[in-house]
């Protein structure tokens, strides 16, 4: 079987397609046949050596999959070989096969294609954990979402647009602009338009209910000046601390000493409140499931429905992510493993 790895860290030259011998399974073990994965920023970040939770070099990144079981180990009773699944591997994504407890593997119904299953658990599991898990977002909440037009930014319009929330205001570059306005979403130039003054105007001076911020530096205490009194602000990412796709010390040092400090009797007195989400890092892992339950209803509802930018075969995996670094995607990435 072929995998994807990252051997050290580097750019996107670095990445090696290595042949290897299938993984040995254990009891309680499912064998999963990949079909797609899903590309995230975070992988991005891996492999320049930036995201600090990622296992040792070299390894094989990807969050997420989707396939067919191919065997299942001793004891396990509630699959069989060709149930389609979706996948939620950690890490080891990016293979032709990938070795898992079958705890981490959900049955998909046959009205939900291979793409939609692998753009779900990160993308969407990431903003229905801020908005609803954490945030408990109500109708007729606002929201503003940094990276509009990317695999969160995306879910973000659709949960909303789900929830009720009256206004959802997003930020991406001046290409996208007509891309993000189909969403439903109102648009402000990252460049050139302040988006915490766009808040502000458009919510009668109080601000925002929601922010999600996946840019981090000082984007991030502008997003939480954007924050009505009340509101919640979640740091999902690290964006700023990549520029271009090899590693860049001085961008990410600009970041981390730009990453505001927040006192906590300020966010006292204004009743605000920050939370810091990585869903790769979710101890409880049957909230997570239960997030990709609910989800997995509201996409046979139609009330949800995974944008999907492009899907490139792994082999081109250099050239996805790249695609990604120029930031040229709307919607969600994905990586093609299907037997040809």
């Amino acid at each position: 079987m072929r995998k994807v790895i990252y051997p050290r860290t580097g750019g996107v030259s670095s990445i090696e397609i290595v042949e290897c011998p299938e993984p040995e399974m254990k009891e309680g073990e499912v064998r999963v046949r990949i079909h797609r994965a899903g590309i995230n920023f975070a992988d991005l970040m891996m492999r320049q050596g930036l995201y600090g939770s990622n296992p040792d070099y070299p390894f094989t990144p990807g969050y997420e999959a989707s396939g067919e079981v191919m065997e299942v180990g001793e004891g396990v009773k509630s699959y069989s070989p060709g149930d389609r699944v979706l996948a939620m591997t950690g890490f080891g994504g990016y293979s032709e096969q990938v070795v898992l407890n079958s705890k981490r593997v959900i049955k998909l119904p046959d009205s939900i294609s291979f793409e939609q299953a692998a753009s779900i658990p990160v993308t969407y599991g990431t903003a229905f954990h801020m908005l609803v898990h954490l945030g408990g977002i109500s109708k007729g909440d606002s929201v503003l979402v940094h990276h509009a037009a990317g695999g969160v930014g995306t879910a973000v319009a659709q949960i909303c647009k789900a929830y009720g929330a009256s206004l959802v205001i997003g930020t991406a570059s001046s290409s996208k602009k007509e891309f993000v306005e189909s969403l439903g979403v109102t648009f402000v130039d990252r460049d050139s338009e302040d988006f915490v003054r766009v808040c502000k105007e458009m919510t009668d001076g109080k601000g925002v209910h929601h922010a999600l911020d996946p840019v981090g530096g000082n984007n991030l205490m502008r997003s939480y000046k954007a924050l009505r009194r009340g509101g919640k602000l979640y740091f999902f990412g690290a964006s700023n601390a990549v520029k271009g796709d090899k590693r860049s010390i001085f961008s990410a040092l600009r970041m981390w000493r730009t990453t505001p400090s927040f006192d906590p009797l300020k966010m006292m007195s204004s009743n605000k409140a920050v939370f810091g989400v990585h869903m790769g890092l979710l101890d409880d892992e049957s909230i997570f499931k239960g997030h990709l339950s609910t989800l997995s209803e509201m996409l046979v509802k139609g009330e949800i429905d995974p944008i999907i930018d492009s899907v490139w075969r792994f082999e081109d995996v250099a050239k996805a992510q790249m695609h990604m670094h120029d930031r040229k995607n709307r919607g969600k990435i994905l990586l093609d493993f299907s037997p040809e």
